[in-house]
């Protein structure tokens, strides 16, 4: 008999279960036979305002060069980003959506006989990523569904060569503040590298946002990750970044794809980086729809996780049965079960006001079912 060829692929490679996005709308549409734009999509942490002008109009601009490769580089961005947070541009890692920096920290400095640790309910990209490069993962439980760094400094062990924080976390929202994470850092051996995956900081209040860019200077293990696809709403052009001392930049880059961030993208988000007007905008819609959310949760009698993000995490129960009610009602929301360990609990992105009140009518209407 021939050998399955999957058996060749390392072992840790094979037990993999693959990431689980949210469901398309069209997707939905075909399985239900639900009109497509009867669809109510609260599943992706997306920004329902989409883009502002200034992005769409360097959309359309940057078309015209769509037979060219990118600037491989990323010039501009880069450019961009080192003028908005005083950095240098070896300091900055660019990528296809933060996810992409997440692995190329992984790429560069996990492997078999190493180990990372992070936090129960923690994104489910740090699992994957660590165990993608055969590397251990050391999990520390949560506390009040939010990362204990105390408890997390002293899993490290001599293996531990890379810590995941997600600060705010997805998909419970939680937040540690800033002089946690400072405290954090000053704890944990110069060899371990903490990536702080900062993906919904536009989405943080005034009185939390702190310019932890700066920290870098003094931790040069610290490696920042941000993301256009919330805020910003370029979730489906796919470009994020990392900034990082520049020794640890450079590494990042020599493992990095030629070209993994493509021209469209570096367009928009350098339009988009200046359009703070829209991002303002977002963030006090965004509060308006999440208070709005809290509020329909009590009313129905449900528990939930006070959320720093543009989402909200509720206990109802049976949520895998919610979420098929859900579906069949035409609302698309995320079940954070499985490898996220929240079994009775839904992620809802804060959608717009007709999206909140269609999710509520819908859940306040599949609980009772």
């Amino acid at each position: 008999m021939m050998r399955d060829p999957c058996e060749l692929s390392p072992s840790y490679v094979r037990s993999i279960a693959p990431y689980q996005p949210g469901k398309p709308i069209s997707e939905l549409a075909r399985e239900m036979g639900l009109d497509e734009g009867s669809i109510v999509k609260l599943a992706s942490n997306e920004n329902p305002r989409g883009i502002g002008p200034r992005t769409r109009a360097a959309i359309e601009a940057a078309i015209g060069d769509i037979a060219r490769y990118p600037d491989g580089n990323g010039f501009e961005l880069k450019q961009a980003l080192a003028k908005r947070y005083g950095v240098d541009l070896g300091s900055i890692v660019l990528g296809n959506g933060s996810n992409d920096v997440l692995e190329l920290a992984a790429l560069a400095f996990l492997g078999p006989g190493r180990a990372a640790v992070f936090s129960q309910h923690c994104f489910a990209v740090y699992p994957l990523a660590t165990q993608a490069r055969g590397a251990r993962s050391i999990v520390v439980p949560a506390k009040n569904y939010a990362h204990d760094l105390e408890a997390m400094v002293r899993a490290i062990d001599d293996e531990t060569y890379v810590a995941w924080i997600a600060n705010p976390n997805n998909p419970t929202g939680t937040f540690a503040r800033h002089e946690e994470v400072e405290a954090f850092l000053k704890r944990v051996p110069e060899r371990v590298l903490v990536v702080l995956d900062e993906a919904y900081n536009e989405y943080l209040a005034p009185e939390l946002r702190r310019d932890t860019f700066k920290l870098i200077k003094r931790h040069p293990n610290l490696v920042v990750t941000r993301t256009f696809s919330k805020a910003y709403g370029l979730a489906g052009l796919r470009v994020g970044y990392a900034l990082a001392h520049p020794s640890v930049a450079d590494v990042m880059n020599r493992v990095r794809q030629p070209f993994n961030v493509n021209s469209v993208a570096l367009a928009a988000a350098t339009a988009a980086l200046d359009d703070m007007e829209f991002v303002a905008r977002s963030y006090a819609e965004n509060l308006q729809g999440l208070r709005r959310l809290e509020e329909g949760a009590r009313a129905l009698g449900l528990k939930y996780i006070p959320s720093h993000g543009n989402f909200i995490t509720v206990q109802v129960g049976k949520a895998a049965e919610i979420y098929k009610r859900l579906l069949r009602r035409g609302v698309i929301v995320r079940p954070v079960g499985g490898g996220y360990g929240l079994p009775e609990h839904l992620r809802v992105t804060v959608g717009t006001s007709d999206e909140n009140e269609r999710f509520l009518a819908g859940l306040a209407a599949s609980l009772k079912e």
